[in-house]
């Protein structure tokens, strides 16, 4: 299968090299300047690695790793230029899987990444989204609270992947659509919330009164740990 790896390093020259590397090894590389544009990526597309720089404007790697890991597992090898033991320490303590200090060797990068994208999708190309209790299996379609599965059809999970991926997030229903079923919907706009009731109804403790999915009158729905 296609591996997607995004590198998030605002340097350009960093970037685009890496980037030409990853193509020579058949993964397909997406490439971020900033952690803001990273987060962005990473909510629209389906991501199986990411190479993440430490030191960048605006929001720093341990920052974008801290978001990341709220909704995803998805490994991360942090790319930075400090050497001290403390910034490994403080990388892997966030959610890193490997470290890997500049000046790298492009070729030792190359084999980082292999040994673990070999590792985490050597049996399915399975990727876990978190929110609260409730986790969201890619690789199997499945939902799980805590640990007991919810079963949901494939309209449902098409639904709730893109919930989970835009968590905290006003989506309205032509984006709802277009994100879970693309242009090829042949059903009704007022179908998403026929969807929406019954996924409440399987995930909240009260669907009368939810507090995970929850309706912005005139705007759309919004899903997570929402603040009411």
């Amino acid at each position: 299968m296609d591996y997607h790896v995004m590198i998030v390093e605002d340097q350009k020259e960093i970037r685009d090299v890496v980037a030409k590397y990853l193509e020579k090894e058949g993964y397909i590389p997406s490439l971020a300047k900033d952690g803001f544009e990273a987060l962005e990526i990473f909510g629209s597309q389906t991501i199986h690695l990411i190479l993440l720089d430490i030191m960048m404007p605006g929001i720093d790697g341990f920052e974008v790793l801290r978001e990341i890991r709220k909704v995803s597992d998805v490994p991360v090898i942090m790319l930075t230029a400090k050497q001290e033991e403390i910034d490994r320490l403080h990388g892997f303590d966030t959610g890193a899987d490997d470290y890997v200090v500049k000046p790298f060797s492009l070729k030792e990068l190359m084999k980082r990444v292999r040994v673990i994208i070999k590792r985490v999708y050597h049996e399915t190309d399975e990727m876990v989204y978190h929110c609260k209790a409730l986790h969201l299996h890619t690789g199997s379609m499945k939902l799980y609270q805590g640990e007991e599965e919810i079963p949901v059809t494939s309209a449902e999970y098409a639904l709730l992947l893109v919930m989970f991926r835009h968590q905290g997030q006003v989506l309205t229903r032509e984006q709802l659509i277009e994100l879970a079923y693309g242009n090829n919907y042949e059903g009704y706009d007022r179908n998403i919330d026929s969807y929406i009731k019954r996924i409440r109804q399987k995930i909240e403790e009260d669907p009368r009164h939810p507090k995970m999915l929850i309706t912005k009158y005139g705007a759309g729905y919004i899903f997570g740990d929402v603040k009411q």
